[in-house]
């Protein structure tokens, strides 16, 4: 380990289970219409796209879609209603996090979620108060696979990309860590 300067790791899928708040959203937005709740193993899959996947799952839509638009920013406005009632944190992540700080490893949070969301969810979860940095999906120009939001948390945190690992759970995030010529870890 010595090598290594510090861990980053994509959020949700990989930190966290926000799939039954983002899944809560959509169902909100489904029974509106007077269709049915689906369940939590639909969407499930789908968390780590964001409104993208919800939207997909939900409705049948996809961003080429005339009315995707419109009912996107409905999707951020019932996800921001209930940003952390059902999300929580995967076993096992708080004690790694611990591990990482007793080893001397800055670890930070790297995800495409809109700093919106991202931010607020993240100040809700204690664990979570000593990341060296988090980077959402509008802090830079590019969203991951481009690896300049990668490039950004290690500016922010002082790492050296050569000497960091990136966790994902999604090819995005396995594609951006070795466009920044970091190892990768895909969970």
């Amino acid at each position: 380990m010595s090598a290594w300067q510090g861990v980053l790791f994509d959020l949700d899928g990989t930190l966290i289970d926000s799939a039954p708040d983002l899944g809560a959203a959509t169902n909100r937005m489904r029974l509106r219409r007077g269709l049915s709740a689906l369940p939590l193993a639909n969407y499930r899959a789908w968390a780590g796209s964001g409104a993208r996947g919800m939207l997909k799952v939900g409705f049948g839509l996809s961003p080429e879609d005339a009315e995707f638009a419109a009912l996107r920013e409905e999707f951020f406005d019932e996800y921001a209603s209930g940003l952390c009632e059902l999300t929580s944190i995967f076993d096992g992540v708080e004690d790694m996090l611990s591990a990482l700080g007793r080893a001397g490893l800055s670890w930070g949070i790297v995800t495409n979620k809109m700093e919106r969301f991202a931010l607020p969810l993240l100040e809700a979860l204690p664990a979570f108060a000593k990341a060296s940095c988090i980077v959402g999906g509008d802090t830079t120009a590019h969203a991951k696979p481009h690896p300049e939001p990668l490039f950004e948390a290690c500016r922010r945190a002082g790492l050296e990309p050569t000497h960091t690992v990136y966790v994902g759970d999604d090819l995005r995030d396995i594609e951006a860590g070795r466009a920044a010529g970091m190892k990768t870890v895909a969970v």
